[in-house]
């Protein structure tokens, strides 16, 4: 087993990051919304206010990091981070407005996370290595969405909830420590930015060739977050409300569906070669619909963990495909912004899914249809993006 590099590390921490930004507060989202005041649907914006901002500015981040260089986009987007968190710490008096201020500019800063990092391993790894790293990169993602649940619930228990947020300082200041040394390595060199005409022209000529590839990639990977985060946020209500359980073991039960996600993401990274994703990604996309489809007749809470662990271990399969699909379709000059509208896609599923099953969660039968209906959207669009890649 080859060993991590310190640049690797720094790379695996972006994607880390961005994830503690909301799973760490799913625990804690009741707690957070007594103590602002915050009722019925808004308490779905205390993950959505760090989301669509972040998903809004994707795009223009990518495109300055083709201009400017991935490394300064990160350090700056570690810079917002850093404020954004400082607010919400201050926010621990009771005022939602100053909290949702800090979620906001909190989002801002993640913009600069998961789809730089990618962009970055694209253009710093080739071959078989740039795969391993992506696919490495998809399960510190999902490591982190295991992880920070029980973390947030845990810190929850020891400290006001609003001193959680000094976790994201912490982490930032370590990213920023080593990105002083091992991005040194990612300079754009003075003048091998093409002049925006030029470059404009490329995007439009790449999409033109491969918008049947790409968008039906980013949907793909946008609709699996949107179930994802959904049905994160349903259960973080209904194992409290339902079954009364709350504190660690709430944190734990979350455990299992994200813990199956990371674990097909690792085991698919490592077999992932050149022609085989679209096994991964085919037999990913059978264990969703069958899963999702499970949820209308088997309501326990043990069946309901069994189901959603199938369906997020299928998504593991899903990403680390989709993640190399998009980052090796282009070359370094335009990757920034491919990348990015694939981020923007995977962050708007995050935003979304709170909001809408946070008004789905009422009625437990019909949310259920309607997972189902978007995991059979997701199988659809995969077979419309096999059917385009055999005709190219």
């Amino acid at each position: 087993m080859m060993k991590m590099t310190r640049l690797e590390f720094v790379l695996l921490l972006l994607p880390l990051l961005m994830v503690l930004g909301n799973s760490m507060l799913i625990p804690i989202l009741p707690e957070i919304e007594a103590s602002l005041g915050l009722e019925g649907a808004w308490s779905g914006f205390i993950l959505s206010a760090f989301t669509i901002p972040a998903a809004i500015v994707i795009p223009a981040v990518g495109v300055l990091s083709d201009r400017f260089g991935r490394s300064f986009m990160v350090k700056w987007s570690l810079y917002l981070m850093i404020l954004g968190s400082l607010i919400c710490v201050m926010s621990g008096g009771g005022s939602g407005l100053l909290f949702m201020t800090g979620r906001v500019i909190q989002g801002l800063g993640a913009a600069g996370t998961t789809p730089l990092a990618m962009a970055l391993a694209g253009d710093l790894f080739g071959g078989e290595k740039r795969t391993g790293v992506l696919a490495a990169l998809e399960v510190s993602n999902g490591a982190g969405k295991v992880l920070a649940p029980i973390l947030g619930a845990t810190l929850a228990f020891l400290l006001p909830w609003n001193h959680s947020f000094w976790v994201y300082i912490l982490v930032s200041f370590i990213i920023l420590a080593g990105l002083r040394k091992e991005l040194s390595v990612e300079k754009r060199k003075s003048g091998s930015f093409r002049g925006t005409g030029r470059y404009m022209r490329d995007i439009q000529i790449i999409f033109k060739k491969k918008w049947m590839l790409l968008v039906p990639l980013y949907a793909v990977g946008g609709t699996g977050l949107f179930v994802l985060f959904g049905i994160l946020y349903f259960l973080s209500y209904h194992i409290e409300n339902t079954f009364h359980i709350d504190g660690f073991f709430k944190g734990l039960a979350f455990l299992f569906p994200l813990g199956a996600m990371v674990v097909t993401s690792y085991w698919c990274g490592k077999r992932l070669k050149e022609g085989n994703g679209g096994l991964y990604m085919g037999t990913g996309v059978v264990l969703m619909v069958a899963a999702s489809g499970g949820l209308f007749f088997w309501d326990s809470l043990s069946g309901l963990m069994f189901l959603l662990t199938v369906c997020f271990g299928g998504l593991g399969l899903l990403l680390p495909v989709i993640n190399s699909e998009v980052t090796g379709a282009v070359g370094e000059e335009e990757r920034g912004l491919v990348v990015s509208l694939y981020g923007t896609s995977r962050f708007a599923g995050v935003a979304l899914g709170p909001i809408a099953y946070g008004r789905w969660k009422e009625d437990v039968t019909s949310m259920y249809g309607w997972t189902f209906a978007f995991v059979v959207a997701l199988a659809l669009t995969y077979m419309y993006f096999l059917k385009e890649k055999s005709a190219q």
